[in-house]
């Protein structure tokens, strides 16, 4: 969903449950501004999860030209690792 829709959805949830005092027959507003709040902080929740959860880039600076630098990734989730993974990056006017 996104942190700009989350927030959108608990806002409007927040005015429907707390600010509208409106009868609106076979639906009850209120109820409708719970929801909204909930799917919101759900949305919220999910978002911030996947964004800590992804994996981060190793930026080395200092390297010189000649030099070829070899990073070892290793994604951990608890205390066992999820797969290995090798990167080597070279500096600026190497073919890759």
């Amino acid at each position: 969903m996104g942190i700009g829709a989350s927030i959108f959805l608990i806002a409007v949830g927040a005015i429907f449950a707390f600010a509208v005092d409106a009868e609106v027959g076979w639906l009850n507003l209120d109820v409708v501004g719970w929801v909204l709040m909930l799917a919101g902080l759900v949305g919220l929740l999910t978002t911030l999860y996947f964004w800590n959860s992804r994996r981060r880039t190793v930026v080395t600076t200092g390297v010189r030209q000649d030099q070829v630098v070899a990073d070892r990734v290793v994604p951990v989730q608890g205390d066992r690792v999820v797969r290995e993974e090798y990167r080597e990056s070279r500096g600026p006017g190497y073919p890759v």
